[in-house]
C-alpha cells in the first residue's frame, strides 16, 4: 500500500466527529477601492462560514502578522488530529525570486512564516487558498503532504491584482459549485469553479488573463492548472468538504445523524480514491468495487433523508 493511499485511509478514518477551523485574512490594498473590496470579500467568506456547523471562524480585516500567528496559535491549542485547518489570504502578493510575502499593516508574511506555523497545528487535514498576487510563489513553502495549496497565479512573477477570491467567495455559496450534487463543496469543486468563472471574467473582458490558478495536494509533485488522476493531484482536495449544503447542513446539525453523515463522507471518499487508482484495477474488478460503494451509499443517503 502506497504512502499516499496510507494517508488518505488516515484522513477517512480521522473526518468523524470533526471540526474545521477557518482562519481568513484579509490584507493591505493601497488605494480606497482595493481596501474596500478585499474586506468585503473577507466578511462575505466569514457570513458564509458562520452558517455552517462543526466549524470555527476568525476573520482578519486589514490583518497583522502578529494577529495570523495569534489566531494560529488559539487553532494549534485546540485543534485535534481528526480536525481541518482552513487558512484563506486575499489581498497584494510579493515574491522577491526567494520568498512570498502578503502585504499586511505593519511587518508583512512569509510563506515561509505561515508555513511553520501551520507546521504546529496538530490537525490532519489542512488547505491554504492564497488568493493574492505572486501567490504561486508562495507553493515551494507551503506544500506539505496532508495539506492542499491553492493559489491564484501559476508563479510569483505573475503580479496584478487577481480576480480569484471574487469567485472563490462565489464558490462557497454556489450551489452549482457542487458538481457531483452531494450538498458538499469540497475543495477540488471550489478550486474548479473559481478558475473556470476567473477565465470567463477575462475572456468577457477581452483582456490577456494575467492570473492563472494551480493546486497542489500531494506535498511533493509540481502544482497543476487541471487536477486529474492523470497527474495524480487533486485526491485530497476532492476529499476535503470545505462547506455543507442544504440536507447535508441540516444534517450536520442533528447529532442522531452526524454519524450515518460521516459514514456518508467516507463512501464518497473512498469512490474518489478508486477513481484515482482506475489505471491500476483490472476493469471488471473496478467496476465491482464501484457497483458497491455506490450501493451502500445510496442505502446511506436514503438513511438520512428519513
Amino acid at each position: 500500500m502506497g504512502e499516499r493511499t496510507v494517508l488518505l485511509l488516515l484522513v477517512c478514518a480521522l473526518s468523524l466527529h470533526a471540526t474545521t477551523f477557518y482562519v481568513t485574512v484579509s490584507g493591505l490594498g493601497g488605494e480606497p477601492d482595493y481596501e474596500q473590496r478585499f474586506g468585503m470579500w473577507a466578511k462575505d467568506i466569514d457570513k458564509t462560514l458562520k452558517a455552517s456547523p462543526d466549524s470555527k471562524v476568525e476573520t482578519l480585516v486589514d490583518g497583522t502578522r502578529a494577529q495570523v500567528r495569534e489566531a494560529l496559535e488559539r487553532v494549534a491549542k485546540e485543534a485535534k488530529p481528526q480536525d481541518a485547518v482552513v487558512v484563506m489570504l486575499i489581498g497584494h502578493g510579493t515574491f522577491d525570486g526567494y520568498d512570498y510575502k502578503i502585504n499586511l499593516a505593519g511587518p508583512d508574511l512569509s510563506a515561509s512564516e505561515l508555513a511553520g506555523m501551520l507546521d504546529h497545528v496538530p490537525a490532519t487535514r489542512q488547505l491554504v487558498v492564497n488568493m493574492t498576487s505572486a501567490s504561486g510563489g508562495s507553493i515551494e513553502f507551503l506544500r506539505r503532504p496532508g495539506r492542499v495549496v491553492i493559489t491564484a497565479t501559476k508563479t510569483g512573477s505573475e503580479k496584478n491584482a487577481t480576480v480569484f477570491a471574487r469567485y472563490w467567495v462565489e464558490a462557497l455559496r454556489d450551489a452549482a459549485a457542487d458538481t457531483d450534487k452531494n450538498e458538499v463543496i469540497s475543495a477540488l469543486e471550489a478550486y474548479r469553479y473559481a478558475d473556470k468563472k476567473t477565465a470567463a471574467y477575462y475572456e468577457s473582458q477581452n483582456r490577456l488573463a494575467t492570473e492563472h490558478a494551480v493546486l497542489e495536494d500531494t506535498g511533493k509533485g509540481e502544482p497543476v492548472r487541471a487536477p486529474s488522476p492523470e497527474n495524480g493531484e487533486g485526491l485530497l482536495a476532492a476529499t476535503f468538504p470545505l462547506i455543507r449544503l442544504g440536507a447535508a447542513a441540516a444534517a450536520a446539525k442533528d447529532p442522531a445523524k452526524l454519524q450515518l453523515l460521516a459514514k456518508k463522507d467516507d463512501l464518497e471518499q473512498q469512490i474518489d480514491k478508486l477513481k484515482y487508482e482506475k489505471a491500476a484495477i483490472p476493469p471488471e474488478e473496478y467496476k465491482k468495487q464501484l457497483a458497491a460503494l455506490l450501493l451502500e451509499l445510496a442505502r446511506t443517503q436514503e438513511e438520512l433523508d428519513k
